[in-house]
């Protein structure tokens, strides 16, 4: 199964996410499908880059993001469908 996660490529205590397609069987860390853009959390308020358009199409390809992926893409303003 395809997913949608988060991929953490911060320094210690500094975290830095890239949101990514992996197949469900990668490594968390491991090579990804496709990045779709990045989250940093240290921001207030947080800063989010996501490339929509690509996001839709994997959602509407069946991919599935994870719990933490997608509230991201909620605060991007990606809807499922």
């Amino acid at each position: 199964m395809v997913k949608i996660r988060l991929k953490r490529i911060g320094k210690k205590k500094t975290p830095y996410y890239r949101v990514v397609v992996a197949d469900s069987h990668f490594p968390v860390q491991g090579r990804a499908i496709a990045d779709l853009g990045s989250y940093d959390p240290n921001t207030d308020p947080a800063k989010v880059q996501i490339d929509v358009e690509e996001a839709k199409k994997w959602l509407n390809n069946g991919a599935q993001p994870t719990v933490t992926a997608a509230k991201v893409l909620k605060q991007a303003g990606v809807t499922r469908g």
